[in-house]
């Protein structure tokens, strides 16, 4: 979140205006300048973030590391060769993002200024993949030259045991004890005794044991003759100090990759005449596997890497929504998890009143002790809504009574919050206002202190009604009444459409700001219209709830160029008081925020701006390393011939940004599903310039699935059936 910042002295005029600046209090700040790209790996609640060489640590200061449950098991991990960095000749993390190979070679080595190496003479490939609780290595050393070699592999390592929000930057007065021993030949334990009462270890382990082995270093002296090659192996685990012998590297590496292939196959698979655009659904497909963890109740998507390794409430949802269509099984864990943890007692600290859905979950040393607020954090305005919302959306989707029986009283809390605890007023608005000084002061998805903020940069104060969030009880109370209509109580479906329309009168009379074309972001404290230009208004075309004259104003302001920046639609219009396109969330391009915005324009007909949104996000994704659509990137205008500008401290992968361009392709195909006349039909499909045509296999309703040919011939779309198990019924449907 963005530092705070007090007005300056506005009648001060012997020194330039200058703001003092607050850290707040979960800022993430961008203190050193990047060595490269980063690589990225995740297996259950562990994750690793490293260098492009395969080390950690290499860079003080840099959020890299081996993570598990918010904590930092491994600080350093750092490989030298003759005691220099050895030369990077590649590093690729798999299509299925299982494995980081990273090929290496030697410089040239002197001794007395004099050549005992020629550069190039030794291969070394690095594979490291995580296990559910830990880290894998080896080394595959093979010499090349035409003599024997003498080398020395060296390893530096270290476990600083940093909760992650340490390593984000928040500072302690107090830490526990830390120790390290070496317990035997081959092996090293770094212990830690938290503040919490928690006894935490990493172990590392080298096989063969090397030659000299200290509490943070490792030596391995070889000699290799010509053409001989040796493998090294470096097991690194997380509470545990039986580590598996080498010998089940491989077995392990292949598990590995089938639980991440397995994941990736859910849902139907598809395939275009673009073969870039499928580099960037295949890297989303394999990142959402990747950020997927199996929870006891279901699949659920982990929010991002690195700062969001963890089931969040409003991310989990979105997440969900957008791959709704093609695998909705991931709405069902998301659902049934969400469901499990929703708030039962009121608690200021963590936010919590009955009834409301998590924020936030967090199981590092500083959340256990209350130093962070979210080990159960429910600071959220909007993950309540949208959770009946997307119960309603899966209802539809998938025909599945039985979940939304089980649901149904979760969804009645959840609309008794709505109704109650959150519109205490009783002004018929959701509203928002944090219950304790530690938790989030704005809390809808632009939770930055300074993403509210009235038409001349004032901050908005009070219990603030966010537009969007109005939109998504609107949406929630149409889907709670399928839901009630299928579950036969036919008056309380009524009761809940009425509350909806009667929601839809007041909200355009509260919020519709006729001088910008638009709705304003947000009512203040005081019932005033915070009247800027900013994206959220496009998600109430998501929800449905714009009056359709007004819907298509707000279309035509957002693909503006005080909006559109050609990479997508920027969260605040340029002119707006606070705009800054370097900013998090007040110009900035978020993708996330650009397919729900798509989804909401295909529903009031908005074709061609579905495609221009489509497209250029298409292109940036391009641009991207690994084809991978990041968090967000800076909303600069776009330059012939370059790329966009890139977000600092943005997490890569992110689980909604990785979702966006399947979002994006039931945008522009109008996929509806009608389960109960076993029907999927496409609404008004069109497709973007850069797609002649796509394939759809194993696109499921119910038990049958259908395999379908969507070609684009000029402006028409041509859609065949390849394959039917079930006998479903596929029409295009226009108007």
């Amino acid at each position: 979140m963005p530092l705070e910042h007090s007005p300056a002295d506005a009648g001060a005029s012997t020194a330039p205006a200058v703001e003092t600046v607050h850290e707040t209090p979960f800022y993430i700040p961008a203190r050193e300048v990047s060595a490269g790209p980063t690589r990225t790996l995740k297996q259950g609640d562990s994750f690793a973030v490293l260098d492009a060489q395969g080390d950690m640590g290499a860079i003080s200061g840099a959020p890299d590391g081996l993570f598990h449950g918010d904590t930092r098991y491994l600080s350093r991990l750092e490989f030298s060769l003759n005691g220099v960095h050895p030369l990077l000749l590649g590093s690729s993390v798999r299509d299925d993002n299982s494995v980081l190979t990273v090929d290496l070679t030697n410089p040239d080595l002197y001794f007395e200024k004099r050549i005992v190496l020629a550069k190039d003479a030794v291969h070394i490939v690095r594979t490291i993949f995580l296990t559910e609780r830990g880290a894998r290595q080896r080394y595959g050393v093979k010499n090349y030259s035409d003599q024997a070699v003498d080398l020395k592999l060296s390893f530096g390592f270290d476990s600083d045991f940093a909760d992650l929000f340490e390593v984000r930057g928040m500072r302690r007065d107090r830490r526990g004890t830390s120790s390290a021993e070496v317990v035997s030949s081959g092996q090293v334990v770094f212990g830690y005794t938290g503040l919490d009462g928690l006894t935490r270890t990493t172990s590392i382990a080298f096989e063969p044991a090397p030659g000299v082995l200290s509490r943070h270093s490792a030596v391995f002296s070889l000699r290799l003759a010509p053409g001989e090659r040796v493998s090294l192996f470096v097991t690194v685990a997380c509470d545990d100090r039986d580590l598996a012998p080498a010998r089940a590297f491989f077995v392990a590496l292949r598990s590995c990759a089938r639980g991440l292939r397995a994941r990736a196959d859910q849902g139907a698979a598809i395939e275009t005449s673009n073969q870039l655009f499928n580099e960037v659904l295949s890297r989303s497909r394999a990142d959402l596997a990747m950020l997927v963890t199996e929870t006891e109740h279901g699949p659920y998507p982990y929010a991002g890497i690195p700062w969001y390794s963890t089931s969040f409430g409003r991310d989990g949802i979105i997440t969900a929504m957008q791959m709704l269509w093609c695998d909705p099984s991931l709405a069902h864990g998301v659902l049934r998890r969400l469901a499990a943890c929703q708030a039962r007692e009121t608690s200021a600290e963590a936010d919590a009143e009955p009834g409301k859905i998590l924020h936030e979950m967090r199981a590092g040393e500083m959340a256990i002790l209350g130093e962070v607020p979210f080990r159960l954090y429910y600071g959220s305005v909007d993950a309540t809504p949208l959770f009946v919302m997307l119960a309603g959306m899966y209802v539809q989707r998938t025909g599945d009574l039985d979940t939304i029986r089980e649901l149904w009283p979760h969804i009645e809390a959840a609309l008794a919050w709505i109704d109650g605890t959150a519109d205490q007023d009783g002004d018929g608005f959701l509203k928002y206002a944090r219950a304790h000084e530690k938790g989030l002061a704005n809390q809808g998805w632009k939770d930055s202190f300074d993403s509210v903020f009235h038409a001349d940069g004032r901050l908005a104060e009070g219990a603030i009604a966010l537009a969007e969030v109005q939109g998504y009880v609107f949406a929630a109370r149409h889907m709670a009444a399928h839901c009630a209509h299928l579950l036969g109580d036919d008056a309380r479906a009524d009761a809940l459409a009425a509350q909806a329309g009667k929601l839809a009168e007041h909200f355009e009379n509260s919020y519709w700001c006729e001088e910008l074309g638009t709705y304003a972001i947000a009512l203040d404290g005081d019932k005033k219209a915070c009247r800027v230009a900013t994206s959220n208004a496009g998600h109430l075309l998501f929800t449905g709830l714009a009056e359709p004259e007004r819907a298509r104003r707000v279309a035509a302001g957002l693909m503006s160029a005080e909006f559109f920046a050609g990479w997508g639609i920027r969260t605040v219009a340029e002119g707006a008081a606070r705009h800054n396109p370097m900013s998090y969330h007040n110009g900035s391009v978020w993708p996330h925020d650009n397919a729900l915005i798509a989804l909401g324009l295909a529903r009031y007909g908005e074709h061609d701006a579905v495609e221009r949104v489509f497209t250029a996000l298409f292109d940036a994704a391009v641009y991207m390393d690994l084809r991978r659509l990041p968090e967000l990137f800076c909303g600069f205008k776009r330059q012939r011939g370059r790329g966009p500008t890139l977000y600092p401290v943005a997490c890569s992968p992110q689980a909604w940004a990785a979702a966006t361009p399947f979002a994006l392709l039931q945008a522009s195909l109008g996929i509806e599903f009608e389960p109960g006349n076993h029907e999927i039909r496409l609404r008004n499909p069109h497709l973007p310039a850069f797609l002649d045509d796509v394939t759809i296999r194993g696109l499921r309703l119910g038990p049958a699935r259908v395999d379908l040919a969507i070609q684009r011939v000029g402006r028409e779309i041509a859609v065949r059936v390849i394959h039917n198990e079930g006998r479903i019924q596929v029409g295009t449907v226009y108007g």
